[in-house]
């Protein structure tokens, strides 16, 4: 009708209606030649440009020397004072740019006219919808979860604060950058409920938990409480050699410290620590913290193997030295270790038949294998590891003195899981991530009731313990649920809120819940296993917990 093009934009540049050239990329976000529209939004104020070459707010257009627009008029779409969008007419040619020039204040009327319909529109929308959409925006604005809204071509809309702080980026950034989420493992939407995403954020990436609700048109990316700490980068950087021990306590920092300063360094070392704290994993990171980094880290467990097969095994053998001995001889671990390290573990178990002959490969630094009169020189570093006590066994004459103090130079003192203050918690998180993706299920969240359980609890296996209790949760839980208290192994015990009075069930007075209460809690008091306690009562241990739950009361 008025022989020229129309385009509508809403408030984050997003191309909704067009017609002409701006016909063929609706729904597409407007690139950074959009100066006009940017300006309209920001002064909520209309604007006509009749010389768009030679306009002010056209200086710095990325598309300046190849603008075919003769002429621009817009006007913006108010709502309650906020700007929602722009309507505009554009010029192609000379006599349509003349056309809007010639009726500047004519087309702005209308124009204006026409963005009043559009509010008219969108105000009984809302007066329809009861102004759901101002619910649901404060809603998840307030909620404690990160949450991002996604229209159906998978665009972010809007992204909560603790959204834009898991990932983060500024509520101006994430309107720039293109967004785009996909499932960490192929599970061909099977799985229900929470899982990793890889959350691709312009050329950066984060792993992010979350999951995705369909409402409408519209997607919501609801975020886990806790997000594993894993960022992916487009540079293959190396990992940290600390990056598998996890523990931010004291006696975990005053360690890492210990270790940065001793790891270039040949001197043999000895790991001590209760079994389960995790020897291997500092002996690992020592090898990958020195200068034999790039060499091999070789491994043995000397309480595993027995005396003859660990003697073979460490000193190699030449062809012949023994019945069953391979034709060729076989390269024993010390020789695979040369110019790396050589880690033993559980030391305390060695023969003195194998302590003599080992701590003449320290001294003499060479090898040699078994049925062979030529020594091989070497050049390793020994780290050894035990949960014994040396000083014992050397006054009881089961090790060599000589020998422990060449393994003794560093000792280092890996302390028990119940000693560190503050890290369960964070291996938790640490082991769930590790497991969930091993198994190839959806990342479970997790109670602070279990947490806390899981605080209160002694482990006398250490972080082995946790690793394996962890992992069997991960098994069990329902997919999509928390792991909740219930599910915890029965020798967890969670103390009680507050003492209930002991009532006698003879007691005229006392109803029948309250008898129930107290007989259930008498055969926990007595048994303490679910399964025992549930059997004794004659019901099911799903009908336990319900009553377990009712009463408060834990087993």
């Amino acid at each position: 009708m008025l022989q020229l093009d129309a385009e509508v934009v809403d408030a984050d540049l997003v191309r909704i209606a067009g017609t002409g050239p701006y016909n063929k990329s609706l729904g597409k976000k407007l690139n950074n030649s959009s100066r006009i529209f940017r300006y309209i939004i920001e002064t909520k104020q209309s604007k006509v440009v009749v010389k768009t070459r030679s306009d002010p707010i056209c200086e710095g257009c990325s598309n300046h020397d190849n603008c075919r627009e003769t002429a621009f008029l817009g006007v913006p779409i108010m709502l309650d004072d906020r700007c929602i969008g722009v309507v505009s007419l554009v010029a192609f040619n000379q006599e349509s740019g003349d056309r809007i020039k010639n009726n500047i204040q004519l087309f702005l009327d209308y124009i204006e006219h026409i963005s009043q319909l559009v509010v008219i529109k969108v105000s009984e929308a809302k007066k329809n919808g009861s102004n759901l959409d101002e619910v649901f925006s404060n809603l998840i604005n307030n909620m404690d979860q990160g949450v991002l809204v996604l229209d159906d071509a998978n665009r972010v809309l809007h992204g909560n604060p603790q959204a834009l702080d898991i990932l983060n980026i500024s509520h101006s950034e994430l309107a720039l950058i293109e967004v785009n989420i996909q499932p960490l493992l192929p599970h061909n939407n099977k799985l229900k409920g929470p899982e990793q995403h890889i959350v691709t954020l312009g050329e950066c990436q984060e792993l992010v938990v979350g999951q995705f609700h369909v409402i409408a048109n519209k997607q919501l990316f609801l975020m886990s409480f806790h997000q594993p700490n894993t960022s992916i980068t487009a540079d293959d950087t190396p990992a940290s050699p600390f990056s598998n021990i996890i523990g931010e306590s004291n006696k975990m920092l005053q360690l890492k410290t210990l270790i940065a300063r001793v790891a270039k360094s040949p001197s043999s070392i000895l790991i001590s620590g209760e079994s389960g704290t995790g020897k291997e994993v500092f002996a690992q990171a020592i090898h990958k913290y020195s200068d034999r980094s790039e060499q091999n880290f070789v491994a043995i467990n000397c309480a595993a193997i027995p005396e003859q097969l660990l003697e073979s095994e460490l000193f190699g053998y030449v062809k012949g030295a023994f019945t069953g001995a391979l034709t060729k001889g076989k390269v024993g671990l010390i020789q695979a270790a040369n110019n790396g390290t050589l880690f033993l573990d559980e030391i305390g178990d060695m023969s003195m038949t194998l302590q003599s002959k080992l701590l003449r490969v320290l001294e003499e630094r060479e090898v040699m294998p078994l049925g062979s009169n030529a020594s091989t020189p070497v050049n390793i570093r020994i780290i050894s590891a035990t949960n014994r006590n040396f000083a014992e066994m050397i006054a009881a004459n089961e090790f060599r003195e000589d020998l422990y103090y060449r393994l003794n130079v560093i000792p280092l003192y890996l302390p028990a899981l119940r000693e560190r203050e503050g890290d369960i918690e964070l291996l938790v998180y640490y082991f769930l991530d590790r497991h969930s993706q091993a198994i190839g299920t959806c990342y479970p969240g997790i109670t602070e009731e279990v947490i806390n359980s899981l605080n209160a609890y002694h482990w006398p296996g250490n972080i082995r313990e946790l690793s394996n209790l962890v992992e069997y949760l991960v098994n069990i839980v329902p997919s999509g649920d928390q792991i909740d208290i219930d599910l915890l192994p029965p020798y967890f015990d969670t103390p009680q809120e507050s003492c209930t009075p002991m009532v006698s069930i003879n007691d005229d007075n006392v109803s029948l819940e309250e008898m129930e209460r107290i007989k259930i809690e008498d055969s926990i008091n007595r048994l303490g296993n679910r399964k025992l306690v549930a059997k004794e009562l004659g019901i099911g241990v799903a009908t336990l917990y319900r009553k377990l739950k009712k009463y408060r009361l834990s087993c």
